[in-house]
């Protein structure tokens, strides 16, 4: 499993949230309390940017329609989506966040 290096973990501190592009992917990465979590950045359900949108606790809200997904693990929380975002894993490597595409 390759990793591809994001950002360094200091850019993106605890309960925040940001996009990245990786390998052409847009990825939304996620800060819970010193873990990182990555998950799809386009919504499901109209393909809005969920780094647009409300982390609250370990959840995204989409800032389009409200679709609710949880950040650890991509799946639907709340529609209307109805699919679940596709979840990367991720690992951090001498202060370097890096996900697995």
């Amino acid at each position: 499993m390759a990793f591809l290096k994001i950002f360094s973990a200091e850019d993106l501190k605890p309960n925040q949230m940001k996009a990245a592009d990786a390998a052409g992917k847009s990825v939304l990465l996620v800060n819970l309390e010193g873990t990182f979590y990555a998950i799809g950045n386009k919504c499901t359900h109209m393909s809005c940017s969920l780094s647009n949108g409300r982390l609250k606790g370990e959840t995204v809200q989409c800032p389009c329609h409200g679709s609710i997904f949880n950040v650890k693990t991509g799946n639907v929380v709340g529609g209307p989506a109805a699919k679940p975002e596709p979840k990367y894993d991720v690992k951090v490597e001498n202060g370097q966040v890096m996900i697995s595409i």
